[in-house]
């Protein structure tokens, strides 16, 4: 059974025992005091009934006798009838004679347990007979009833019964009706949650959401919370993708970037191999002095590559740790003394482009909440860059102070980069493709580095012009470190 049934069916039975409840304690109110006037009025005639009672001292009997004849019971149309238990006769009031039935009476055994009122029917009239036993001294002399026709109450009371009975139907028939449909308006927007899920199920199509124009109830704010958990699940459903398409890539860059070397390191081993092999057939006919030239090339060869493997394993090692979350050791670093001491190692990097440095005397007493290894290995990722793609013109490495963050800028004249490149420049094995097979790299240096910038809890800002050079410009905040004792 669906909910809207379900709900229908509740209101329903809910309505029903309501009106039930409702039409009993109007037809006990009705009935009640309906019923309470006729019985006051049998009760007050009663009190104006005196029988008479007779006396026999010579025998030490009492004979009891009463007379209804001469009681204005018809002016008041009330029935009487009296039974004496004595001599067995029954006195009734005339209208009660023209029914030619008399009420029944109890046997003078059962005569004290009679009910006091009490409904009867002669001829298919309906009665209420109030009921008295009348004893004298503790003995039993006779039986006393006074009734009421009731045809009148009783049709009122038919007919009451038939109204609530059909109002009440009617009422519950509407209830449902109506209920049926408020249920369904009420649950249709559920409906619509079902079949986006059921479209999402069969599509996968996480872009769908539930059109709701109504009120922010109960309806209203599952919708809301459908919606909103549709939109993170559409969130996280792209991070994921771009994750899986991330490492697609970097599984495959990084299987390119070692295939080069290894590939190389595989043919000159396979060169010395048959240089130096014992088997005259397989050594090439050549002389000692160019098979040791060749060698010392295939040699050096050899061990260019396997530093440049080295240097891939070592960078995707970093950045394996930094997507397991690991961190490094931080602590206060002047930043005066770090800098220029990266500024005089530059010097020493191969490079054609000359070499500028600033003023750093501003980074006086400035601290970097930091590690000084990592901070170097980012500075020089990106200096190197700097020199690797500026082949002629000027790298400039200065710093400079606003407010409470220190920027450390390189900027350099060199090949540039368009605009469009620059949100992927730090992707795992991204390289512009202008660069692309012209300069040496495997594309890692950058991601590193951005990385690093994170940990410290700094920024990155870039701008390039293609052909005209790029400026690279580090954010880091200051700190300063509690004074030594």
């Amino acid at each position: 059974m669906s909910i809207r049934l379900r709900l229908t069916a509740w209101y329903t039975c809910i309505l029903a025992v309501t009106l039930i409840l409702f039409g009993s304690a109007v037809y006990g109110v009705v009935h009640y005091n309906t019923y309470s006037d006729l019985k006051k009025k049998l009760v007050d005639q009663r009190g104006k009934i005196s029988p008479s009672y007779i006396i026999n001292l010579s025998r030490g009997q009492m004979t009891f006798d009463i007379e209804l004849d001469g009681q204005d019971l018809q002016g008041a149309q009330i029935f009487g009838q009296v039974r004496n238990y004595q001599n067995g006769k029954i006195a009734v009031t005339p209208n009660l004679l023209d029914q030619n039935a008399i009420f029944p009476v109890p046997s003078a055994q059962n005569a004290t347990k009679a009910k006091q009122f009490e409904k009867m029917y002669l001829n298919g009239n309906p009665f209420l007979v109030y009921q008295e036993p009348l004893i004298v001294q503790n003995q039993l002399f006779g039986f006393l009833q006074l009734a009421v026709w009731t045809g009148h109450e009783e049709s009122l009371m038919s007919l009451l019964r038939s109204i609530l009975f059909m109002s009440g139907t009617i009422m519950v028939l509407m209830a449902t009706t109506f209920g049926l449909f408020l249920a369904r308006k009420s649950i249709a927007p559920i409906g619509k949650v079902i079949e986006a899920a059921d479209q999402i199920q069969k599509g996968s199509d996480l872009s769908v959401r539930i059109a709701y124009d109504g009120p922010q109830d109960e309806i209203g704010q599952l919708i809301n919370t459908v919606n909103n958990m549709l939109g993170r699940m559409e969130g996280f459903y792209k991070n994921l993708e771009e994750s899986y398409a991330a490492q697609r890539r970097f599984v495959s860059d990084a299987s390119h970037e070692l295939r080069t070397p290894l590939t190389t390191i595989r043919g000159n081993v396979d060169l010395l191999q048959k240089m130096w092999s014992k088997d005259d057939s397989e050594r090439p006919n050549l002389d000692e002095e160019t098979m040791h030239q060749m060698t010392l090339e295939a040699v050096s060869d050899i061990a260019d590559e396997s530093k440049r493997m080295s240097r891939l394993v070592s960078d995707m090692l970093s950045l394996a740790r930094a997507d397991t979350g690991r961190t490094f050791e931080k602590q206060p670093v002047p930043l005066e003394i770090l800098v220029e001491e990266v500024a005089r190692r530059a010097k020493m990097l191969p490079r054609t482009a000359e070499w500028i440095t600033g003023d750093f005397s501003v980074l006086n007493g400035v601290y970097i909440n930091g590690n000084k290894d990592y901070m170097q290995q980012m500075l020089f990722i990106f200096i190197e860059n700097a020199f690797k793609y500026t082949p002629e013109g000027q790298v400039v490495f200065d710093a400079f102070i606003y407010k409470n963050q220190v920027g450390i800028r390189i900027s350099d004249t060199g090949i540039g980069m368009d605009k469009e490149e620059v949100p992927h420049i730090f992707d795992r094995f991204y390289r512009a493709d202008q660069s692309r097979g012209v300069t040496e790299g495997i594309g890692l240096g950058l991601s590193i580095a951005k990385w690093i910038i994170d940990e410290l809890e700094g920024s990155v800002e870039v701008v390039t012009r293609l052909g005209e050079g790029t400026t690279f410009i580090i954010w880091l905040p200051i700190v300063f470190p509690t004074p030594l004792e």
